[in-house]
């Protein structure tokens, strides 16, 4: 049997895949190979941004959320400083166990296939593609993660990577209905996390850029720095999972062919707030929508050119701020410039939101507001004084 389109993974980029897919041409024959059984766990923060639904419901996607308790609140704070508003939209905390079991039944529900596979090997035999000498198909979409065997079957290196550490704990006063980030100050490009699900419990963790300078942060390492930034976490916390996030790095083009990648295979996680579920949904649904097309059309070679057009009005520049973003708050004055200016305007606390979350970009606002956040340190109103060993 020659399947039209075959996703490798079937996580949340690799079900969005399939439903794109079915949602072009509800005809097609559709096969998603992941390697474990649903429901089955992944290391994440577990924040769901309102976006994400969005994509999920012009999909014809529904009801995902419906019994989840929405979070409105987000407090960002580093060092003395801090800034906690209610957000334009409020997110969600869905443990992965959940979100990506209900994607995949939507993709079952919608037509495709799940077939528990471990796949090995990806080949062009020039007529078709093949997976494994098993499974045959005209286009392929690779959405299997950090690691993707389709990405090294293209010849794509990995770009740079982040390393998470992520358990549950109980929710402590002070931190419930509310999303809290702690940007660390003695370690670059590195943050804890608290988000309340809603249900007593905090999906806890902390992770940051690797750097070879540096070496491979230990388990040790990362809980010791949770249990810094966020007492109590690491010690209430349990059901640790550790995980590598490939960091997108501003340029991303899809290339042509039949073999297509999406989502954490693509290297789609934001360099600033690591952040991945919005890209791999929609990189999903693009490829998918992008292999239906090209198959209906008798031109499955053609299915890379059409998900570069689908992409590029959503992501090109988005990716591009985001890239410029990460690189700015690799410095501790820009971040307490852009906590200060959010703390004094919920406008610049949108915007930023927007950025980390979605498809934001760096305003107008967001540029005044850090320019008047670092002139008031310059001026010294509002400084913090860092302590000894403590990055700027």
């Amino acid at each position: 049997m020659i399947w039209d389109l075959a996703v490798v993974g079937a996580g949340p980029a690799g079900a969005a895949t399939a439903i794109g897919a079915m949602r072009a041409d509800p005809s097609l024959k559709v096969v998603l190979l992941d390697r474990a059984d649903f429901p089955r766990d992944k290391a994440c923060g577990d924040g769901i941004a309102p976006h994400v639904i969005d994509l999920l419901e012009d999909a014809g996607v529904t009801g995902i959320v419906d019994d989840r308790v929405p979070v409105p609140r987000l407090r960002l704070s580093r060092g003395g400083l801090s800034a906690d508003r209610d957000m334009a939209r409020p997110t969600f905390v869905v443990p992965r166990t959940v979100f990506d079991h209900r994607l995949v039944e939507a993709a079952q529900f919608a037509g495709a296939e799940l077939v528990r596979h471990r796949v090995r090997t990806v080949d062009d035999t020039g007529s078709e593609l093949a997976v494994d000498d098993t499974f045959r198909a005209r286009v392929i979409v690779g959405a299997d993660g950090a690691h993707s065997v389709v990405r090294r079957a293209l010849g794509i290196a990995p770009g740079p990577m982040a390393v998470a550490l992520r358990g549950y704990a109980p929710v402590p006063s002070g931190r419930e209905a509310a999303q809290a980030i702690v940007f660390d100050t003695m370690r670059r490009s590195a943050y804890a996390w608290s988000f309340d699900r809603g249900d007593g419990i905090a999906n806890v963790g902390y992770g940051e850029i690797l750097d070879h300078r540096r070496g491979r942060p230990t388990k040790a390492c990362l809980l010791e720095r949770l249990d810094a930034l966020l007492p109590d976490a690491a010690a209430r916390g349990s059901d640790w999972r550790g995980h590598q996030l490939p960091l997108s790095s501003g340029a991303w083009r899809p290339v042509d062919g039949r073999i297509l990648l999406a989502g954490d295979a693509a290297g789609l996680v934001n360099p600033l707030t690591g952040e991945g579920i919005y890209y791999a949904v929609a990189t999903g649904l693009a490829a998918g929508r992008a292999a239906a097309n090209a198959v209906a059309a008798g031109e499955p070679a053609d299915a890379g050119a059409r998900y570069r057009r689908q992409t590029a009005p959503i992501l090109d520049s988005h990716l591009r701020h985001i890239q410029v973003a990460a690189r700015l708050c690799r410095s501790g004055a820009v971040i307490d410039a852009g906590l200060r200016s959010s703390a004094a305007d919920q406008r610049v606390f949108d915007d930023l939101v927007e950025l980390g979350l979605a498809r934001g970009k760096i305003s107008g606002t967001v540029v005044r507001g850090l320019a008047q956040g670092m002139f008031g340190r310059a001026r010294g109103h509002g400084a913090t004084h860092h302590k000894e060993g403590e990055e700027p």
